[in-house]
């Protein structure tokens, strides 16, 4: 009985000495691990050890390697809470001060909780499962986008995302829904490469990999959270009065996904490939300078052209064109030369084998990042003027042209001018071809077809007009 009592009068000593940890931080140790115990409970009282892996729906895309992940997790956590109790046990912490203390086990429960949520989200989204969202069902059993991907970070960002106050938000939505296109379900390998990355970290160097996407449909590719690779040794551009008509300083491009290693090789078209539908337009001062301002291409039977020149189009709408699109493959020429007659120009492209943003970027014009599947990202009747050259011809199908022949007049304002310039098909194809330009019924102010002369093949033609969007009722 002495021994007894000398016993417990030693174990109150020890907890003395121990100060405020008694009264503030044992409480919130036990109480974290209770919580903890609590969360392990639940998730194993209501899945099996399978079903904390995947959800039911998905269990025949989930790879064992997963699954092992998970079993090292538990190993993990298991480890963190025997390490922390033995350092009670052996009376490590006493020595420290309490506010030490509740910080040490604050980060210590930050730690645990992480390797619940990450455990817990292979499970059942259960907190998603009350927003409604009218997704299309896959041809797999399970209703969540995310559930079709294994990289992480591709399905936190398909996953619905509610809104933190339960209620609607300014746009009328109780959640955000993140799309991404069809066809990257078609492309979930490639898909999941791009969003295979470090948290924070540099981004791959995978341009090229993100054009395929976008390119082959895939478009508008998820949001990412990695840093953009930059050129390594970045300079200033030139001031803008100098930059529109010089090459730019090569270090100011990542050449790693292009045959010329710089601009001078662009522009003496050194390799020939790879950027054939705009073989000539890096060389600035001979073949980009006159462009729609003298006439070049004149063919010698006809003394016609299929180029127009900026004063006599603009002339149509005097002082009524201020902004406007290019949709075409270029350096943002265009662009350029209707910045000297104060209209603004917005150039949509992509890298077909150049640097074609960067050339624009670095001229100090506009560019816009844009593949022929996307929706423009213009509101209704805003656009004074539709420009597109090199981009839209022959290869393109009647159907696909209707879609983007309608979305730009959904753009156009009415009294607005479309100008195709230069399409180019095959004879037998120009009534189909000009039948997809009448549907919409513009005004016609200019129309002219002529031979194309660059090949002995004398099947295609060139197709120029000036259109003008007409009101139409609300």
């Amino acid at each position: 009985m002495i021994l007894l009592v000398l016993d417990n009068m030693a174990k109150v000593n020890s907890l003395v000495k121990m100060g405020t940890w008694k009264s503030v931080n044992r409480t919130i140790f036990i109480l974290g691990i209770c919580a903890l115990l609590v969360s392990v409970a639940t998730l194993s009282g209501s899945y099996s050890f399978r079903s904390l892996l995947v959800t039911n729906s998905f269990c025949d895309y989930v790879s064992p390697l997963n699954e092992g992940e998970a079993r090292m997790n538990f190993e993990v956590l298991i480890r963190k809470i025997r390490r922390e109790m033995d350092e009670l046990k052996n009376g490590t912490l006493k020595e420290s001060s309490s506010s030490e203390i509740l910080l040490r086990h604050s980060a210590f429960l930050a730690d645990i909780l992480g390797l619940i949520e990450s455990m817990q989200a292979l499970g059942p989204d259960v907190e998603n499962a009350t927003v409604d969202h009218p997704l299309v069902k896959l041809n797999h059993q399970s209703d969540e986008p995310a559930d079709y991907f294994l990289i992480e970070e591709i399905r936190k960002y398909v996953r619905v995302k509610p809104n933190r106050l339960g209620k609607q938000n300014f746009m009328g939505a109780n959640g955000t829904f993140t799309s991404i296109g069809h066809a990257c379900f078609a492309m979930k390998e490639e898909l999941e490469e791009y969003m295979d990355y470090d948290v924070g970290e540099i981004c791959n160097d995978d341009w090229k990999l993100a054009q395929k996407l976008m390119v082959h449909g895939c478009d508008p590719l998820p949001r990412r959270r990695c840093l953009a690779r930059a050129p390594r040794l970045y300079t200033q551009p030139f001031p803008i009065n100098e930059s529109i008509w010089k090459l730019p300083d090569d270090r100011n491009v990542r050449w790693s996904g292009y045959r010329c290693k710089n601009f001078t090789c662009l522009a003496n078209n050194g390799t020939r490939k790879g950027f054939f539908k705009c073989a000539d337009c890096f060389n600035l001062t001979h073949h980009e300078m006159p462009r729609w301002i003298q006439p070049t291409d004149l063919d010698p039977e006809t003394n016609t052209t299929a180029d127009f020149l900026i004063p006599e189009v603009l002339k149509i709408k005097p002082g009524e064109v201020r902004i406007g699109l290019d949709f075409s493959v270029g350096t943002g020429t265009f662009a350029a030369r209707m910045r000297e007659f104060n209209v603004t120009i917005v150039s949509a492209t992509i890298n077909l084998g150049a640097p074609f943003n960067e050339m624009i970027a670095l001229r100090g014009l506009v560019p816009l990042y844009l593949s022929i599947n996307q929706r423009l990202p213009f509101f209704d009747n805003t656009l004074d003027l539709i420009h597109t050259t090199r981009f839209l011809d022959g290869w393109i199908d009647f159907v696909l042209l209707d879609f983007v022949l309608f979305d730009w007049d959904r753009v156009l304002r009415p009294g607005g001018l479309l100008w195709i310039d230069s399409f180019f098909c095959l004879k037998e194809d120009l009534e189909d071809y000009m039948e997809a330009f009448k549907v919409l019924r513009y005004r016609k102010h200019k129309w002219v077809v002529v031979p194309k002369r660059d090949k002995d093949d004398d099947r295609e033609v060139f197709f120029s007009a000036v259109l003008e969007k007409p009101p139409r009722p609300f």
